[in-house]
């Protein structure tokens, strides 16, 4: 007999498998592809929608030659079933391999054709509500270059060394563009150590109406959650708008703090890349901070590894 953990592999390994094939199928038949789902039918389920119309069948059968009881029927029917767990690993490889198909060759300005399936992407696989455009207001980008940043002083004294982790990045001289998080070491929250932690400088500057809106913009934009996208390995981040910058003139149209690079791997010696940076529409705050390796919607999807 296998051990479980073997099982589990295999599982995963089909699944991925399976999903790889129908990208496939969309990439080489669209119109075939079109015509299931109008037809109701997911191209990645066809044998089990198969499976499901045999499993009809013999229950309407079973109806016409038994007893309609409401057990037997129950019995009858086929049972709702849950996909196989997927691994955070092949994950961020789906979604990279699909972000290929929609991103442009350069890093350049996305269409908004383009930003809705990114939008389409982020719903499926992560269970994110996550748009290039919320409530209004865009940035100048929503695909563009993220550069590293330093740690931000959280608070009056605070020093790098209290950060405990990528101390090497070290700590901004002056402020973030919304100043401290909080007045003392001691007001200092988990909520507000996540938000230094995972924190993104925007262009806000750059904006056509920052200086018409200001008042209104400057609070909109403090801690705005935000889903930053590693196109090149998927892997995918949850943070928030906590600093302005960088200059137009590096070239560069996002800033990240030194944990939010580290997730996304940009480890390259420009430390910089290309990066997808949607605004996440999250009334609730049902969404957490920090690296997204799961499926707010179907957390049965995925598994840790």
């Amino acid at each position: 007999m296998y051990p479980v953990s073997d099982l589990q592999s295999l599982r995963n390994r089909l699944k991925l498998r399976s999903i790889q094939s129908e990208n496939q199928l969309r990439d080489h038949h669209p119109h075939a592809v079109a015509q299931l789902e109008a037809a109701g039918v997911r191209p990645g389920s066809i044998r089990k929608h198969a499976a499901k119309l045999l499993a009809v069948g013999a229950t309407a059968t079973a109806l016409m030659t038994s007893p309609l009881t409401p057990i037997a029927l129950r019995a009858a029917l086929p049972a709702a079933s849950q996909s196989t767990p997927l691994n955070p690993q092949d994950l961020h490889l789906l979604l990279s391999r699909q972000l290929k198909d929609i991103l442009p060759k350069y890093v350049e300005p996305l269409t908004p054709a383009q930003e809705e399936r990114v939008s389409k992407l982020l719903h499926d696989y992560f269970g994110l509500h996550a748009t290039a455009e919320l409530e209004g207001n865009r940035l100048n980008r929503s695909y563009g270059l993220i550069g590293a940043e330093q740690h931000l002083p959280r608070y009056p004294g605070d020093t790098v060394s209290a950060h405990g982790a990528y101390l090497g990045a070290g700590i901004t001289p002056g402020l973030g563009a919304w100043r401290y998080f909080a007045r003392s070491k001691a007001e200092m929250t988990p909520d507000l150590v996540a938000k230094e932690r995972y924190y993104v400088a925007v262009q806000t500057l750059y904006l056509p109406d920052w200086s018409i809106r200001l008042a209104y913009l400057r609070d909109w934009y403090r801690y705005r959650k935000v889903a930053v996208v590693n196109p090149k390995n998927g892997k995918t981040v949850i943070a928030v708008v906590a600093d302005s910058g960088p200059a137009a003139w590096t070239g560069k149209h996002f800033g990240g703090s030194p944990e939010v690079m580290g997730y996304l791997e940009m480890k390259d010696g420009r430390q910089r890349g290309p990066v997808v940076l949607f605004f996440v529409d999250d009334p609730e705050d049902r969404v957490p901070l920090g690296p997204m390796d799961y499926n707010l919607e179907k957390p049965v999807l995925l598994q840790s590894t």
